[in-house]
């Protein structure tokens, strides 16, 4: 079973790693640069206001499946054609809210037409995600490793042949939507019928009863999931519409963010392996929950504070190996975008815990102050400032929100050591500082950060082996 569990983690990386930046950089960047970064950005915002409420369809039942699932196997089948059909009337209640909002910030005809089809387009992600939430809970992790980077190869597959057969002719923002929608479909339905054949086939009826029994239970992890949207997707719609060139500046944003979006993914994989492991080990009142939660911590974290000195002494490079035009002004979002991922990293440890834990009143307080944070700063730096500033307001509230979840976990669950590792990580921030300073010059300082930081990871013990090993080992079945 240890071998199983090993070996799953490393086809999950081995995916991403081959599918998910080919997707990013050789399909959406190459959609970007045959566009423009005006039409482009028109499509980035509206996507994230399509992002914005998508949580109207959820109500946080993805979550709680996988939380109860991984506690319960038995309940998959009997709960799954109940909550397919309640999800039907949830599409609609989003759908007219995105709608009528788009339609209250001033968006009209072809934008609408755009937002429309997109809001179809995240009916489809939440449906697969609610089925990818089922194979988390019962431990089918490669099964949830292969759905989750089947539509990003259809889109390679699709959307690459159209970009490779005519590489000189036109491309419309429009293409790569319904293409979008397309790949989103055939993924379900393959992970709808691989589902089937796991629990069998379900009877489909809506149980007005069981809907909100279901809902009274799953809503706070909704209103944790609608909050924490609402401050991370907001940037991109508040550009748009607050800034006297919104479109162009969405686009700069979105070029900068792409490369943070990849690298929060593989963040994700974290938070998504964590979540049914943390939920198993509070059950069970183990004591091997602070030494996974130790370990994960020290692998993201540390391993974000390396590739943030890489990535900002590079920023230039990197984005004008992607992007045709505004590379300067993207590597100065993308800086600050990078600066905030530490924060991210910390935040999708320890919001996984609280969320396994249970503890969800304290995450959606601490949710809606992030909102408030970061809605006031953006609407007083965007007007001057543009992308640069709304990246800057995401790394104060990134940080910010990191900073209190941790102390709040430390303190309410009586965690111990971490001013230790705290003297890690800045003992890790000193060597690559240093190594950046010194060596600003040398052609060589990618390849000295890398093989320097690699090597405090393991002096600080920010990579332990050993700590890897036994935490696989206690928490794996045998």
């Amino acid at each position: 079973m240890q071998k199983k569990f090993i070996t799953n983690l490393i086809l999950i990386i081995a995916l991403n790693l081959l599918v998910k930046p080919l997707a990013i950089f050789g399909i959406d960047a190459t959609v970007q640069n045959k566009v423009g970064a005006d039409a482009y950005g028109l499509y980035f915002s509206l996507l994230n206001l399509s992002f914005l409420f998508n949580i109207l369809m959820d109500v946080g039942i993805n979550n709680f499946t996988t939380r109860n699932v991984s506690r319960y196997p038995h309940i998959a089948s009997k709960y799954l054609g109940k909550l397919f059909s309640f999800r039907i009337i949830l599409f609609v209640i989003y759908a007219i809210t995105t709608l009528a909002i788009g339609i209250g910030l001033g968006y009209r005809d072809q934008s609408l037409y755009f937002l429309f089809i997109l809001i179809l387009n995240q009916w489809l992600v939440t449906l697969i995600a609610y089925i990818r939430s089922h194979f988390g809970g019962l431990q089918l992790f490669k099964t949830d490793a292969l759905i989750s980077v089947l539509d990003k190869l259809l889109l390679i597959l699709f959307c690459g042949y159209l970009l490779i057969s005519d590489p000189s002719g036109p491309f419309y923002i429009e293409w790569f939507i319904l293409i979008q929608s397309a790949c989103y479909a055939l993924t379900l339905l393959v992970a709808f019928f691989i589902l089937l054949k796991q629990i069998g086939v379900p009877k489909f009826e809506f149980d007005w009863v069981f809907s909100f029994a279901i809902l009274k239970k799953s809503y706070p992890y909704a209103l944790l999931i609608l909050l924490m949207m609402a401050y991370t997707r907001t940037d991109a719609v508040m550009l748009e519409r607050l800034h006297p060139n919104g479109a162009h500046e969405a686009g700069v944003y979105a070029q900068g963010f792409r490369l943070l979006d990849a690298f929060f993914m593989f963040g994700m994989l974290f938070a998504n392996l964590l979540l049914p492991l943390f939920s198993k080990l509070i059950k069970e009142q183990s004591n091997q929950l602070i030494p996974l939660l130790t370990t994960s911590r020290n692998l993201l974290v540390g391993g974000s504070i390396l590739l943030v000195f890489l990535c900002a002494n590079y920023s230039e490079k990197l984005l004008g190996s992607i992007y045709n035009e505004n590379i300067y002004e993207a590597a100065l979002c993308f800086k600050f975008l990078m600066w905030g991922f530490i924060g991210m990293c910390i935040s999708l440890i320890y919001g996984t815990l609280l969320t396994a834990k249970g503890d969800l009143r304290f995450l959606n307080q601490l949710s809606a102050v992030g909102i408030v944070l970061n809605v006031a700063l953006n609407a007083l730096l965007i007007p001057k400032y543009g992308a640069a500033g709304s990246a800057v307001a995401t790394l104060i509230t990134q940080s910010l929100t990191a900073i209190v979840q941790t102390v709040y976990c430390h303190y309410k669950m009586n965690i111990g050591k971490w001013p230790i590792d705290l003297f890690r990580y800045f003992a890790l921030s000193i060597v690559m500082l240093s190594i950046s300073l010194v060596f600003r010059d040398n052609n060589y300082l990618w390849m000295l950060l890398l093989v320097g930081g690699t090597f405090c990871l393991f002096l600080f013990k920010l990579i332990d082996l050993k700590g890897i090993l036994t935490s696989v080992k206690n928490v794996v079945p045998k």
